[in-house]
C-alpha cells in the first residue's frame, strides 16, 4: 500500500449508483498503492451504499442529496491521505485506471491530474459545453485544457481546503480548475482509456447539458468578477 511514502485515498461520490458501484469498487481494490476507499452516498434512494459496503469501501452516507462538490468536500473532510483521488461512481472495471492520475503525483510531476478520455466519435452532444469551459478557462487564466470538466482527478492534499468545494452543481470542476490555475498548481492531463456512462442527443440528454452550461457559466461570471475586483484600480498603481 501507499507508492513513495504517500498515502492514497478515493473518493467517490455516488448518487443511486447501484448498477455500477460494486464494479468500480472491486476494480479499485486491484490498484495495489490505495490505502483507502470512500463512497460518498448523497442521499441515494438505491441500494448505493449496501452495495459500496459489501464490496470493501468505506462508506459515508449523506442524509440527503446536496450535490457532488457537497459530497466532494464531505470526502476530504473524511479521508487525511496525503493524495486524494477522485472518481465517478459508474467506471466500472476502466476505475483501475486511476493509476495514471496517482503516478504523476506521487513521482513528483504534478501536484493534480486531469484525466483526458479517449473521443468517443457519434456520442454525446455538440460540444457547446465543451467550447463555454475551454474559452470561458482561457479568458480567466490564459491557459487551456482539453479535458477541464472531467471529474476524474488527483490531487495533493495539502492544495485543497474547504473552499476548494464551493462550487454547486456541474460547476465543480471548471472552478476548482481556475483556482489552482490562479494559484500556479503544477497541474498535469494524463490520458486514459476509462469509460462511464455518456449523455446522448435525447430530450433527457439535452436538459443535462443545459444544466451543465448555465452551471459553467455562472462560475465563469463569477469567477470574472473576482478576477477584477483583485486588478489594480488607477490610485492604487
Amino acid at each position: 500500500m501507499s507508492k513513495n511514502g504517500q498515502d492514497i485515498g478515493v473518493v467517490i461520490p455516488a448518487f443511486n449508483e447501484k448498477r455500477t458501484i460494486d464494479k468500480t469498487i472491486k476494480a479499485l481494490k486491484q490498484v495495489a498503492c490505495i490505502d483507502r476507499i470512500l463512497v460518498v452516498d448523497d442521499g441515494s434512494s438505491d441500494s448505493t451504499a449496501e452495495l459500496a459496503s459489501e464490496s470493501g469501501a468505506e462508506v459515508l452516507k449523506l442524509p440527503q442529496n446536496s450535490g457532488k462538490g457537497h459530497a466532494m468536500k464531505m470526502g476530504y473532510e473524511a479521508l487525511p491521505c496525503s493524495v486524494l483521488i477522485f472518481l465517478d461512481a459508474d467506471l466500472g472495471e476502466t476505475a483501475a485506471e486511476a493509476i495514471r492520475l496517482i503516478d504523476p503525483i506521487c513521482g513528483g510531476n504534478a501536484e493534480a491530474t486531469i484525466s483526458r478520455f479517449p473521443m468517443t466519435p457519434g456520442k454525446g452532444g455538440f460540444g457547446f459545453v465543451k467550447r463555454l469551459s475551454s474559452r470561458g478557462l482561457f479568458f480567466l487564466t490564459g491557459q487551456t485544457f482539453s479535458s477541464v470538466l472531467s471529474g476524474q482527478r488527483g490531487f495533493l492534499r495539502k492544495i485543497l481546503s474547504e473552499e476548494s468545494f464551493r462550487y454547486s452543481g456541474f460547476g465543480i470542476e471548471f472552478g476548482m480548475t481556475v483556482d489552482l490555475l490562479w494559484k500556479n498548481r503544477k497541474i498535469r492531463e494524463v490520458d486514459v482509456t476509462m469509460e462511464h456512462r455518456t449523455t446522448g442527443r435525447d430530450f433527457g440528454g439535452f436538459l443535462h447539458r443545459a444544466r451543465q452550461f448555465m452551471d459553467i457559466a455562472i462560475v465563469i461570471v463569477r469567477k470574472a468578477v473576482e478576477k477584477s475586483s483583485a486588478l489594480p484600480k488607477g490610485n492604487d498603481i
